[in-house]
């Protein structure tokens, strides 16, 4: 398996960024198990779906940041459930947790949001975890894309656990309007869910035009990372992208979405 470019900022300000999508289950499982994927992959940016959301929740997710060389970014409780964690290297210039409209009988849902500058770049991040309900969902999409085009920014990123492989209506309005990262870029592994028996694709990166996806997929070879941590860290697979962000143009062009998927 090709290596996946370490993350780094070009001479002409463009950054080379790794973004981490996991699904950790409430970190109700092997927390250093968890800790080690996640500090192997050496992301910039870690798009948490079920984040704990109850009794120090805060703590909990810091202590996971904390062991993964990484700091919290935002989201939560205060999305209900996605997160974003970062490195470091990336300078935060606002974040934003999204509680969704609640349908009775059903989960709350939220996005995790963020614009963060790495190098010269200027990215808006998105983390989510969609219903599992499939009109909820699909309007859920909706939102995201949304949401990501009224972010001000050239450049995005979303991610999550989508409840939906890719030719269910909700994944393919997405890939409509944003690139499907895997499906652009295969490296590693392709189905997340389970980790014992990987039959489905239901997490995914996608990416906003301009964009280059350099790779995409499950972490299964990568140094550092063994089949037992994924077995024990959650119930779901890692989805590892390493992407070149331009570096920013000093405007605040919002990009535009292709029409829905029928």
């Amino acid at each position: 398996m090709v290596t996946l470019p370490n993350s780094r900022t070009e001479d002409d300000g463009s950054a080379v960024v790794r973004v981490l999508s996991y699904n950790i289950r409430s970190m109700r499982d092997d927390t250093d198990a968890l800790a080690r994927v996640i500090a192997a992959c050496a992301p910039d940016l870690v798009l948490i779906q079920e984040a704990p959301r109850f009794f120090r929740w805060r703590k909990k997710l810091a202590r996971l940041a904390r062991a993964a060389d990484l700091v919290m970014l935002s989201g939560g409780a205060t999305a209900s459930g996605p997160a974003l964690l970062c490195s470091l290297r990336a300078t935060v210039e606002r974040t934003e947790d999204v509680l969704l409209p609640l349908t009775p009988g059903l989960h709350r849902r939220g996005f995790a949001t963020a614009v963060v500058r790495l190098g010269g770049a200027r990215l808006g991040v998105l983390s989510c975890h969609l219903s599992l309900q499939s009109a909820e969902r699909y309007a859920q999409g909706g939102m995201l894309l949304d949401r990501l085009a009224g972010m001000g920014v050239e450049h995005a990123v979303a991610g999550g656990d989508l409840n939906d492989g890719p030719k269910g209506r909700t994944f393919r309005r997405l890939a409509s309007a944003l690139r499907d990262c895997w499906a652009a870029a295969p490296w590693g592994g392709e189905n997340t869910s389970t980790p014992g028996d990987p039959h489905q694709r239901i997490d995914a990166i996608f990416a906003t035009a301009g964009v280059e996806i350099i790779g995409c997929g499950v972490p299964l070879e990568l140094p550092g990372i063994t089949e037992a941590d994924l077995r024990a860290a959650t119930d779901h697979l890692p989805v590892l992208a390493a992407l070149r962000i331009p570096a920013a143009q000093g405007d605040t062009r919002a990009w535009t979405i292709a029409g829905p998927v029928a």
